[in-house]
């Protein structure tokens, strides 16, 4: 048996009858809304959200029976093979020649040389020694009584560590990864050159200063892009929480660490009049920007999770958007790929166009109307990748620069200063330009410290300078 409580029903009751009836719908009215949403959050993925890859058991994924290969493992047949070519023999350190005393037959003693012998070379590694420098700086006195001391010269540090083995210890700390005492063990124990954690910190502060400029020059030369992607991911300074921005341009890349999540980084960054594209996810912040791309990768796994609920109307939604957008990316790879022009790209994504902003009509006043009215009214931000030259679709760019910094922030936990946040934005600033340039960080940064100790400009990351 199953009783209805209807409001006729609870008005036959008695007044404190009534209160405590109400009080008891109220609560499960409740209940039933915390059930909703923990199976919501309990049911996400990678692929409906997101969660990173990473967050997902491997054997939790969904089994997908797949044709077992006919084919063994290893190298294919016919696959290009990988050897280390031979160097000439005029560039080997030593060249040990191996002959034979007497015949391995009858004995007797062999005498001469052969004209194609076989090569065989093995590489070693160095025994590591530092290069120690010494400075002896001789104190002469006048004759007026006057004592005066030999000053150094241009560009030796104060300090005992040189630029390249600052440099070293930057990178080893930021492009690498290793914390500050496995950098001071990989520094004394493989170069044979004593460090400890805190000499790390001091090569850590003297790398900011020497790149600061050159972040700062990379900041100022935001506002003027065409087209950004930006994203943002949580992180700590201290005990305070933060987050660490990132704005990625066609040749360099800008971190940001920042203590807010506020759309104030944003107009700090790019200021109030940016009148390129950002390309983003629907984080309201970036509303600011005013033209904007936003992301269809992760408007394809929020469709996902409408297809993974259980409402019949929501699941059915889901699938017939996620039809058009699979033709969208099937369309954009061709584009990607030269195949496809910019205006023919336009032209047979016309339909699709037509075929999500309907969708997204249908959408209204169901469990997702928030979701879809919000899409709707600012549907042309979902296609200015058609209009504007250069614009993606998705905001991948902005994601893959993130990704480095947020395995190092799972190494390391954060910051614990501010000078340590100064630290991680400016090398990974560096760090992300350097790759985008095909540049080798290890050198630009030794260049950089040199330049600090020769008080000379740092060498420019900004294309064309």
């Amino acid at each position: 048996m199953s009783l209805e409580i209807t409001e006729d029903l609870i008005a036959r009751q008695s007044p404190e009858t009534q209160v405590i009836i109400r009080l008891l719908l109220a609560r499960i009215a409740e209940q039933d809304r915390r059930i909703v949403e923990l199976e919501a959050r309990l049911n996400k993925t990678p692929q409906n959200s997101s969660l990173p890859p990473g967050s997902q058991h491997p054997h939790a994924k969904p089994h997908v029976p797949r044709v077992k290969s006919k084919r063994k493992r290893g190298g294919q047949p016919g696959h290009q093979k990988f050897e280390r070519k031979f160097i000439p023999a005029e560039d080997c350190n030593e060249v040990v020649t191996v002959k034979p005393q007497a015949c391995r037959r009858c004995g007797s003693k062999l005498t001469g040389t052969d004209d194609q012998p076989l090569r065989h070379q093995v590489w070693e590694l160095p025994q590591i020694q530092p290069i120690i420098t010494e400075y002896q700086q001789h104190r002469l006195t006048c004759s007026c009584g006057t004592t005066t001391c030999g000053v150094l010269p241009a560009g030796v540090p104060s300090g005992q560590s040189g630029p390249r083995l600052i440099a070293f210890t930057a990178t080893l700390m930021a492009h690498f990864r290793q914390s500050k005492h496995r950098a001071a063990l990989f520094i004394s124990s493989v170069l044979n050159i004593p460090c400890c954690p805190s000499l790390t910190v001091k090569h850590q502060r003297i790398a900011t200063q020497a790149l600061r400029k050159t972040y700062d020059e990379l900041v100022q030369a935001l506002p003027s892009q065409p087209h950004l992607h930006g994203d943002e991911s949580p992180t700590k300074q201290g005990t305070q929480k933060s987050w660490l921005w990132t704005f990625v341009a066609k040749k360099f890349t800008v971190f940001a660490l920042r203590g807010s999540r506020a759309a104030t980084t944003i107009t700090e960054l790019l200021g109030e009049k940016f009148s390129g594209v950002m390309g983003c996810d629907r984080a309201k912040m970036y509303w600011c920007c005013g033209q904007l791309q936003w992301c269809w990768a992760h408007l394809k796994r929020d469709i996902q999770a409408l297809i993974d609920q259980t409402n019949h109307q929501v699941k059915r939604l889901g699938r017939d958007l996620m039809k058009p957008v699979q033709e969208l990316f099937r369309q954009w790879g061709r584009c990607r790929d030269g195949t496809l022009s910019r205006t023919q790209l336009k032209q047979v994504l016309s339909p699709v166009r037509t075929k999500v902003n309907s969708l997204l009509l249908r959408g209204y006043g169901t469990k997702v109307d928030g979701m879809c009215r919000e899409l709707y009214c600012h549907r042309d931000w979902l296609w200015t990748f058609l209009e504007t030259e250069g614009v993606e679709p998705t905001n991948n760019a902005a994601e893959r620069s993130l990704r480095h910094a947020v395995i190092w922030r799972k190494l390391s936990f954060g910051t614990q200063s501010e000078q340590g946040s100064r630290f991680v934005e400016t090398l990974l600033s560096v760090i992300e330009t350097c790759r985008q340039q095909s540049r080798n960080v290890l050198s630009y940064v030794a260049n950089a410290v040199q330049a600090h100790f020769n008080r000379k400009p740092t060498p420019s990351l900004l294309p064309g300078l």
